[in-house]
């Protein structure tokens, strides 16, 4: 992984951030249900593994089987929303997470997650994390990263304009929307680093945020 190694600084007016592989690592849970859904279906679970990650389940499922009728990934997706929910072991949050969530208290920020809202509260409390006033969670969106939809209604609701918005994210899906959006990206952990954003950090503890004097939020990413 590579990692910035020239300390870099990024202003803001509004950060939003994705959970899973960002926040919140859940790596293990995502790993037994989605290992599980590839033997029902006779998939190659390792095939699966390099496309569920950053999307809702729906929309994973559409591009693994292709044939399948729309309405029968929605429920599929409902019964691994529910399966997922009940699973936290292994959850854990990602290094710095709760210093760097408790630095955002009172500054414009915003949870923007493939996760519908039981599975959000779930993975959080289960790390330890305080959920941001502000989320947009499955149940806001009609369309799943990369699609842009979630991270636009993020600025929309903070109020900020997307192009003085920066994301945090760690999968392909969640770069490209945060991308699509017109929005900067910090990528976050090993996955980021393969989709290019604008910095990528090992994990949280290389981030401090400061509030400046007019509004806006530096980032300061070592």
């Amino acid at each position: 992984m590579t990692v910035t190694t020239v300390p870099t600084v990024l202003t803001a007016r509004a950060l939003l951030l994705d959970m899973d592989g960002t926040l919140v690592n859940s790596d293990a849970v995502v790993e037994r249900c989605w290992r599980r859904w590839s033997e029902r279906h006779g998939l190659d679970a390792d095939e699966v593994m390099k496309v569920v990650h950053g999307r809702q389940g729906y929309a994973s499922m559409a591009l693994l089987l292709p044939d399948r009728p729309m309405e029968q990934n929605h429920a599929d997706n409902a019964r691994m929303l529910a399966e997922e929910t009940a699973d936290v072991d292994g959850v854990v949050p990602i290094a710095g997470a709760g210093e760097f969530l408790a630095s955002l208290r009172g500054l414009p920020h915003a949870l923007v997650t493939s996760a519908d809202v039981p599975l959000s509260t779930a993975r959080m409390a289960a790390a330890g994390l305080e959920l941001p006033e502000v989320r947009v969670t499955a149940e806001c969106v009609g369309a799943s990263k990369p699609d842009p939809e979630g991270f636009l209604k993020g600025a929309a609701e903070l109020g900020v304009d997307p192009a003085d918005c920066v994301v945090f994210e760690d999968s392909a899906a969640g770069i490209a929307a945060g991308r699509s959006a017109g929005m900067r990206v910090v990528g976050v952990g090993p996955r980021a680093d393969f989709h290019e954003p604008d910095v990528v950090v090992r994990d949280l503890t290389q981030v401090r945020v400061e509030a400046g004097a007019d509004g806006t939020i530096r980032l300061y990413v070592r």
